[in-house]
């Protein structure tokens, strides 16, 4: 039992891995100035892809309620990313989402009658502090409306943790086809918003192709796939203790990939973060006996540094699906 739970959370692991490699391929293949299109191009086909294979369209309420957590955990989630990290200085955006695990909590206990545990709000808190020493540098005038964003961001994707929790998954339906639902509901939800925003797609070479197959098929329909499928066996909070591994992932991207320095302070932060998503995930350990959890959907990505101030805009691509996560550590 014990070798399986570890099974299970180093499968689900991977998609928050996976959200860590957004911001490298986004800046090194994709076509600058599209934060939205990339966020449509992650979301839709695969979204779409996942509907193929699984064969199952929603059934009476299920309808509203996959449009509801599409909305919350893509639609809504990608566009307020995106204003937070244009308007925030460097890491901010990534210091307000990595509350996600407090969020969670807090939501819990509201919707799920899941009552808080001191053990839990210091792991989050710890978490948090974690990251903001991998990713906060210089300080700047921090914008009302780019901290609204941020948070409202961090919000919609924890709530679309508990609601899912809270739902469920219809009778013999699985993840696959729950994952494609919400991809497909969110894009469908993006894409006016970035045709308005950003007119017709750009050109695209060989190497954006490469990328934007990349972010399609492995960072979002197959990291989203391992997500959903593990939610279905964790608690809600215990899957978003596991968020910080984008944001340490992104780090160590930028460290071995792209030849960005690690000070001291940023080694201890990832040691910090890495620490308490281990304990989150000790601090749920299922008694002997217990009931395996409802299924489940999890949160986005976290936010991956912003980038240079020549790919500051594509700092707002997700990686969920980030993430799940755009602003810059130095």
């Amino acid at each position: 039992m014990a070798a399986n739970r570890a099974t299970v959370i180093a499968l689900t692991a991977l998609a928050p891995v996976s959200w860590g490699t957004t911001y490298a391929v986004t800046t090194e293949f994709l076509p600058p100035d599209r934060p939205l299109f990339t966020g449509l191009v992650r979301a839709l086909p695969a979204g779409l892809l996942l509907l193929a294979l699984a064969r199952v369209l929603p059934r009476g309420v299920w309808w509203g309620k996959a449009t509801v957590l599409g909305a919350l955990n893509i639609g809504a989630f990608f566009p307020l990313l995106f204003l937070s990290a244009y308007r925030l200085p460097g890491g901010m955006a990534a210091v307000v989402g990595s509350v996600g695990p407090l969020c969670v909590v807090g939501l819990s206990a509201l919707l799920l009658g899941q009552r808080p545990t001191a053990r839990n709000v210091v792991t989050g808190a710890v978490a948090a502090c974690g990251v903001s020493l991998v990713v906060l540098k210089a300080a700047g005038a921090l914008d009302p409306l780019g901290v609204s964003a941020a948070l409202a961001s961090t919000v919609a994707m924890s709530a679309g943790t508990v609601l899912t929790k809270r739902w469920g998954r219809p009778e013999g339906v699985g993840p696959l086809a729950l994952t494609g639902w919400q991809l497909t509901a969110g894009g469908l939800l993006i894409a006016p918003v970035a045709l308005l925003v950003e007119g017709a797609p750009p050109a695209v070479d060989a190497p954006a192709l490469g990328g934007y197959l990349y972010l399609a098929v492995a960072n979002t329909a197959l990291a989203y796939w391992l997500w959903f499928r593990g939610i279905g066996r964790l608690t809600a909070t215990q899957v978003t203790f596991l968020g910080p591994l984008s944001p340490l992932t992104a780090a160590v991207v930028g460290w071995a990939a792209l030849g960005e320095a690690l000070a001291p302070m940023q080694l201890a932060g990832m040691a910090l973060a890495f620490g308490a998503t281990v304990a989150g995930q000790a601090a749920h350990r299922p008694r002997a006996g217990a009931a395996a959890p409802a299924s489940a959907v999890a949160q986005g990505p976290a936010v991956p540094p912003q980038p240079r101030s020549r790919d500051r805009s594509m700092s707002a691509t997700v990686a969920r699906g980030s993430s799940t996560s755009m602003t810059r550590r130095s």
